[in-house]
């Protein structure tokens, strides 16, 4: 379950998942409250970082030691 809403949600934009999208080994989705579905892997809600502009960014890894980055 996601609890990253409002002014969270705004600095850590959830990975929102396109219509139609499936759950794939140790990627799932959950709900959210909105009822759209987010990529969740291993169980946990994957986010984007604000200040991460260009692909292969991970400046949010370790923000607030809370925030790790995904890795394969």
């Amino acid at each position: 379950m996601s609890n990253c809403y409002d002014q969270c949600a705004v600095n850590w934009p959830p990975a929102i998942a396109a219509a139609g999208a499936a759950a794939e080994g140790d990627y799932t989705l959950v709900e959210r409250k909105d009822g759209s579905k987010q990529w969740a892997k291993q169980g946990w809600p994957l986010y984007y970082w604000i200040k991460d502009v260009k692909e292969g960014d991970t400046t949010g890894d370790g923000v607030g030691g809370n925030w790790e980055a995904a890795r394969p």
